[in-house]
């Protein structure tokens, strides 16, 4: 006997073998239901006394018979790619007059059924059929479209497959235009959290915005979701899921971002209730630090972050394993390394530190080599995209290009240069700082974080032309506390030439600094006059060709 799904307690094997006979039933595939099957089910469900729900794929099989509302018939995962609907067609009577329940129509959209129909039923025999599609997703009407109620014989010959394939065609035609506008990137949504915080909470929100970018993302909206208490199972609720849902599927967007860390269990009923790929800010770092990790240490730091944060939501296999395959572009360890049980992973856990320990311990060869020949060492460090390594490059005259993107560095980059009254110095770039900095990535990059620890002074570069400027001053100060960073510090103002003067002003009236343009090569001058000031102070002693003319 075919399982029977739903509410089929107390039911008498006879009635369950008829249900269970339901299964043999085919209706043409461009048919919403044949008077055959009406009358069946009609009969059936006044016998039981209980709706009847049948799930057809779009061929007209049966794959699925249960007994009770549509809400209680569980539907499987359907076709993929925000272009098609799930494949499925879902048929349930109901008892009595009634037409489509707002239950009814929020399965229809979850599901992304090809359509859901209503069979009344009176007496036991079928009357009035309702039926609803989804509507197109640029359409100005609900997420659904309702057909009039007509007597079910006059719905015998209506075309269902022409209906649903015209709308798979919409659906397209518009990904198409959102692909010629947007580009390729995956489009996704982006829900942030203010429990109070205003003005901060936008920011961070943002901020989220230009991760996603970085890591090749669309963001396509933004959502602020005001909630004092985080709900344990949803982070947001359901209802703000469900309208998250719809928002989704009317921008063309396949993913969900959330600025919040998600709880591998929230992680994991979030997807299942949109069916949507859920990433949270964690992850969304990851995944920018995978896809700019070059060399054999920044990939082994990298990996060792991302299996550190997925250890713990190793919680089962199939589609909640999947999932944690990677975020945009499912860049990362992948999921053959995520199906490994803990043990195997655990071993990997270990392998990568005691690489990391190998790369420590030539790092640390190399800072005493320059100890020894008394090279000082000084340290560029701020908040990500503040525009250190394109005042590296000014300062030391070589290094890479700086690039526009958040954490474009990953691995120290160390350069020659020359300051005036001291000679010779190096200048390291160290990987860009973000409020709330992923813990797993401060682990991993520990040991390249070392650097700052033993620079002789730091330059703390800070982007005058950001808005909330002051704010990434203080995150980056309070990292390197963290850190137990003691070196003293000066404060570059980058970007002078893009940000306001009234700006620029008041951050020199309230944390001092001086106003640098690397790309224009205003204020560098007196930059290197500054570090060379700072550099005598904590008792570095000049070269003795110290007072050759520097290059400019």
């Amino acid at each position: 006997m075919e399982k029977i799904f739903g509410k089929s307690e107390g039911l008498k094997k006879s009635e369950l073998k008829r249900l269970s006979n339901l299964y043999r039933r085919r209706i043409p595939k461009e048919r919403v239901l044949t008077a055959e099957l009406a009358q069946a089910l009609a009969g059936l469900s006044q016998e039981v006394g209980r709706p009847i729900s049948l799930l057809l794929d779009r061929e007209g099989r049966v794959v699925r018979v249960g007994v009770g509302d549509a809400k209680d018939l569980p539907i499987p995962e359907g076709a993929k790619g925000e272009r098609r609907l799930s494949g499925f067609r879902l048929l349930h009577t109901h008892l009595g007059k009634g037409g489509l329940s707002r239950p009814d129509l929020t399965v229809l959209f979850l599901n992304r059924l090809d359509s859901l129909a209503a069979l009344e039923v009176e007496d036991g025999r079928p009357t009035t059929l309702h039926l609803a599609f989804l509507a197109p997703p640029r359409s100005q009407e609900e997420d659904w479209r309702i057909l009039p109620p007509r007597p079910y014989f006059q719905y015998l010959e209506f075309d269902h497959l022409k209906e649903v394939e015209a709308l798979e065609e919409e659906m397209a035609r518009q990904v198409r235009v959102r692909e010629l506008l947007d580009g390729s990137g995956e489009r996704a949504i982006l829900v942030g959290i203010d429990r109070g915080e205003g003005p901060e909470a936008e920011a961070y929100l943002s901020e989220l915005a230009e991760l996603t970018r970085t890591a090749g993302g669309v963001p396509v909206k933004k959502v602020l979701v005001f909630r004092p208490h985080l709900d344990p199972r949803y982070l947001v609720g359901l209802g703000k899921l469900e309208e998250l849902k719809s928002l989704a599927y009317h921008e063309n967007a396949s993913t969900l971002i959330f600025g919040q860390e998600l709880t591998p269990t929230q992680a994991r009923e979030i997807e299942r209730a949109t069916g949507l790929k859920v990433l949270d800010r964690t992850q969304l770092i990851l995944d920018i630090f995978a896809l700019h990790a070059k060399t054999p240490e920044a990939k082994a730091q990298v990996e060792l972050a991302q299996l550190r944060y997925l250890l713990p939501r190793l919680v089962g296999k199939g589609k909640e394993l999947s999932r944690l395959g990677g975020g945009i572009g499912t860049r990362g360890p992948g999921e053959t390394k995520l199906e490994v049980d803990r043990r195997r992973l655990q071993e990997r856990i270990t392998h990568l530190s005691h690489k990391l320990q190998e790369y420590t311990r030539r790092r640390e060869e190399a800072r005493r080599q320059r100890k020894r020949r008394g090279v000082p060492l000084i340290a560029v460090v701020g908040y990500t995209n503040a525009g250190k390594t394109t005042l590296l490059q000014a300062l030391a005259r070589g290094g890479e290009p700086g690039e526009d993107k958040l954490f474009a560095t990953l691995r120290p980059l160390t350069r020659r240069g020359f300051l005036p009254g001291v000679g010779e110095v190096l200048f390291t770039d160290t990987v860009g700082f973000i409020r709330q900095m992923p813990k797993e990535l401060l682990t991993a990059f520990r040991a390249t974080l070392e650097e700052v620890r033993e620079a002789d002074l730091l330059v703390h570069v800070l982007d005058a032309s950001e808005e909330g400027a002051l704010g990434r001053y203080r995150v980056v100060e309070e990292l390197l506390a963290e850190l137990e960073v003691e070196a003293p510090r000066v404060l570059a103002l980058s970007k002078a030439d893009r940000a306001a003067p009234y700006d620029l002003f008041y951050l020199r009236e309230r944390l001092g600094g001086i106003a640098v343009s690397a790309l224009k090569g205003t204020g560098l001058p007196e930059l290197k006059g500054a570090l060379a000031e700072a550099l005598l102070k904590v008792g570095v002693r000049p070269q003795a060709w110290a007072q050759a003319p520097q290059y400019t």
